[in-house]
């Protein structure tokens, strides 16, 4: 399973925010659109990420209140990023590694999405259930009397 099929079934609607951008502003629409990240776009190109995560942390740092601080100061400036062709396995992997919870997905400089940790463990249990169903099947439609038959 490659991250394509994740954005296949999960869609492209992205959500961006620029680095000079207020914090305030970019919070108002993770809270508007109900998401826990935002891509940090400037001229085109990925520059970072911003999550609950680093605002937490921004918060606790400005003694609670986010102020006059722009996106610039809370982002991740250096995310962890895939392919549309990387394995599942390799993201898990990598996801775990890091402690991410988001990973921009490109294609060479293009933004072609985003996939959550979330995404990633629906799809591996979406993955697990449909080869579950399949030998269920297969074992089922197992002709009669048939020594070879698996056990159920």
């Amino acid at each position: 399973m490659k991250v394509s099929d994740i954005l296949r079934v999960k869609g492209s609607t992205l959500y961006t925010a620029t680095p000079d951008e207020p914090l305030a502003r970019a919070l108002d629409l993770m809270a508007e659109r109900d998401i826990g990240s935002l891509v940090v776009m400037e001229h085109g190109d990925l520059v970072g990420m911003l999550t609950f995560r680093e605002v937490i942390q921004t918060v606790v740092k400005n003694g609670g209140a986010i102020g006059s601080t722009v996106v610039r100061t809370a982002m991740d400036d250096a995310p962890l990023t895939c392919t549309t062709e990387t394995d599942m396995d390799e993201v898990r992997r990598m996801m775990l590694e890091r402690h991410a919870r988001y990973m921009p997905v490109m294609d060479k400089k293009m933004l072609m999405g985003v996939i959550s940790f979330y995404d990633v463990a629906k799809a591996v249990v979406d993955s697990q259930n449909f080869e579950n169903k399949m030998l269920k099947a297969y074992i089922r439609d197992w002709p009669e009397g048939d020594e070879a038959a698996p056990a159920a």
